[in-house]
């Protein structure tokens, strides 16, 4: 038992003499916000826009469903209709309101996908960008700052890995 116990204390102690030889060492690090510095990407800038003129006859279809739909109600309120009228509009109605959900629903699937595969491509060319300022640097870490819960101004790397990533990969 005094064995054991003589043991535990000696590697104890171990632990504590390498520990504080290795927390002595000069650790550099940094902090970057991937979200915002890919958000301000000239890259990610021209993706969105790209992107919004694609799906804009798409999105003008919709306003032309929701302007039926609107008009349709309106005539529906108005009073004036016999009850043909107004069954073969009700139909109408749910028609255009069935083809809008469905064209809305089908449209923002492509949008997301569209998003993810412009992410997932942008996110591994900025781990490259990363990692080379950190070697450029001499850091030793670089911390997701949503991970972190103070730090200061001077350890925020993310206007520089924007610009090294615009540099690096021009919007074209």
């Amino acid at each position: 038992m005094f064995r054991s116990l003589a043991l535990r204390s000696a590697m104890f102690c171990l632990a504590i003499a390498l520990f504080s030889s290795v927390a002595s060492a000069q650790v550099k690090i940094g902090i970057i916000n991937v979200q915002k510095a890919l958000a301000d990407t000239d890259e990610l800038k021209k993706a969105s826009e790209d992107m919004a003129k694609k799906y804009q006859p798409r999105q003008d279809e919709m306003d032309k469903l929701q302007k039926d739909l609107e008009s349709i109600d309106a005539q529906l309120n108005s009073g004036k209709l016999n009850q043909a009228a107004q069954a073969d509009l009700q139909t109408q109605g749910t028609r255009k309101q069935r083809d809008l959900q469905r064209l809305s629903d089908d449209m923002q699937a492509d949008v997301d996908r569209d998003r993810q595969a412009v992410l997932a491509r942008m996110s591994e060319k900025m781990q490259a960008v990363i990692n080379k300022l950190a070697e450029d640097k001499g850091l030793d870490f670089i911390v997701e700052a949503s991970q972190t819960l103070y730090a200061k101004p001077v350890y925020d790397l993310t206007t520089e890995a924007t610009a090294a990533y615009n540099k690096a990969n021009p919007a074209k």
